[in-house]
C-alpha cells in the first residue's frame, strides 16, 4: 500500500528530528525504563475516507513519528464509506490492545450518529478517545469557469442552473452537512453529489463535472493558489491564514454556517489506561514538534491540547452541537 513505512528499528530513524525523538522518549517514559511493549506487528491507523483527502493527509503526517515512538510500523488503512461508519465499525470491533487505532474526525464521531439509520456504534461509549490533534475549517469551493462567483451568488446561480450540483467527500461527511446547511439557510437548491472521499470530488470539480464542492480546507489550498479552484467562503469566524483572500461565512451575514472539523486519534473501548496515557503523551509530543506544527499550519489545522477525558467530553458536545442542523435538513 502506498505510504506504508518500512519496519523501523528501535532507535530513531534519521528523518525524525532529534528534538521530537527526545520528546517522545520523555512522553513514553523511556528515561525511567523500557518502552511499552507493543505487539510485534504493524499498528493500523484506520482512515475513514479515501486516500488523498484531509483525514488521509493528517494520518500520514502522524504515522512516521508514531511508528518511531512505538517501535512498530504504523500503517494508514483507508476504509471509506457510510459517513465514516465503515471504518469506525472496524475500530470498535477490534481488540482493545492498541493495535488498531482511528484517525478520528467529526464525520464518524459527531455527525454519523444523526445521519446513519441504526448507527452501528455509540461514538461516546464504544471508543477510547485518546488525543485531540486539532481543528480545521471547511471551505466552499467553485470551479472558476462554471461555478458561482461568490457565496451570495449561489442561490442566483442555482436559479439559472436548475441541474446544478455540489460535491462532497461522501454522504454524511462534514462537507455534505455544511452543504445542506447552506441550502437550508440560503434557499439554495442544488443537488448533492457524494464521492468516496475529497480527492475524487476535487478531481471532478477541477474538471468542471460539478460546479461546487465543499470539504475541509486541508487538501485544497494548492488548487486555490494555482487558480484551478475558487474559494467562495471558509466556515470559520476569522479568515484562514492559508487563504487570506477567501472571506468567511460571517462576512456575507451567515454566522450560523460556522463549522470546523476535528482531528484526533481514538481506539476501541476498553483500552488499558497505560496504553491510553502513553499514546496520548506520544501524540502530544508529536503535535508540539516544530516540524509537525509547520505541517499543520500548511494544512490549515489549528492544534488543540486536550486530555483524553476532555476529548471524550468534546465528542459528546459536538454530537449535540451538530444535531439541530442535521435535523433541520432531515439528513439520512
Amino acid at each position: 500500500m502506498p505510504g506504508v513505512p518500512p519496519k523501523l528499528p528501535r532507535r530513531s530513524p534519521p528523518t525524525v528530528p532529534r528534538r521530537l525523538m527526545l520528546g517522545l522518549a520523555a512522553a513514553l517514559g523511556l528515561a525511567a525504563g523500557p518502552a511499552l511493549a507493543w505487539p510485534d506487528k504493524p499498528v493500523r491507523l484506520v482512515v475513514t475516507f479515501a486516500a488523498g483527502g484531509a483525514s488521509d493527509i493528517v494520518a500520514r503526517t502522524m504515522a512516521e513519528p508514531l511508528a518511531m515512538a512505538l517501535g512498530q510500523p504504523v500503517v494508514a488503512d483507508n476504509k471509506p464509506g457510510a459517513g465514516g461508519t465503515i471504518g469506525g465499525t472496524e475500530v470498535v470491533r477490534s481488540a482493545p490492545d492498541g493495535d488498531t487505532l482511528m484517525l478520528s474526525n467529526s464525520t464518524p464521531l459527531s455527525i454519523g450518529p444523526w445521519t446513519v439509520p441504526k448507527s452501528p456504534y455509540d461514538p461516546v461509549k464504544q471508543f477510547s478517545h485518546i488525543a485531540m490533534l486539532g481543528v480545521a475549517p471547511v471551505v466552499i469551493l467553485a470551479n472558476p469557469k462554471n461555478g458561482p462567483a461568490g457565496l451570495k451568488e449561489m442561490p442566483k446561480f442555482d436559479a439559472a442552473n436548475p441541474v446544478g450540483s455540489f460535491g462532497s467527500g461522501g454522504p454524511g461527511s462534514i462537507g455534505h452537512i455544511v452543504g445542506e446547511m447552506v441550502k437550508h439557510e440560503m434557499k439554495f437548491g442544488m443537488t448533492h453529489i457524494p464521492y468516496k472521499g475529497g480527492a475524487p470530488m476535487t478531481t471532478d470539480l477541477i474538471a468542471g463535472t460539478i460546479p461546487v464542492g465543499i470539504d475541509v480546507i486541508t487538501a485544497h489550498v494548492p488548487m486555490m493558489k494555482s487558480g484551478q479552484l475558487k474559494g467562495l467562503a471558509v466556515t470559520s469566524r476569522s479568515r484562514s491564514p492559508l487563504a487570506p483572500d477567501v472571506p468567511t461565512v460571517v462576512e456575507p451575514g451567515q454566522p450560523q454556517l460556522v463549522a470546523e472539523n476535528d482531528f484526533g486519534v481514538s481506539g476501541p473501548a476498553g483500552l488499558p489506561k497505560d496504553v491510553v496515557d502513553k499514546l496520548a503523551g506520544a501524540l502530544a509530543a508529536i503535535v508540539a514538534d516544530p516540524a509537525v506544527l509547520k505541517r499543520f499550519e500548511e494544512l490549515g489545522i489549528t492544534p488543540l491540547k486536550m486530555s483524553s477525558a476532555q476529548f471524550g467530553d468534546d465528542v459528546a458536545k459536538q454530537i449535540a452541537d451538530w444535531a439541530p442542523a442535521i435535523k433541520a435538513a432531515d439528513l439520512k
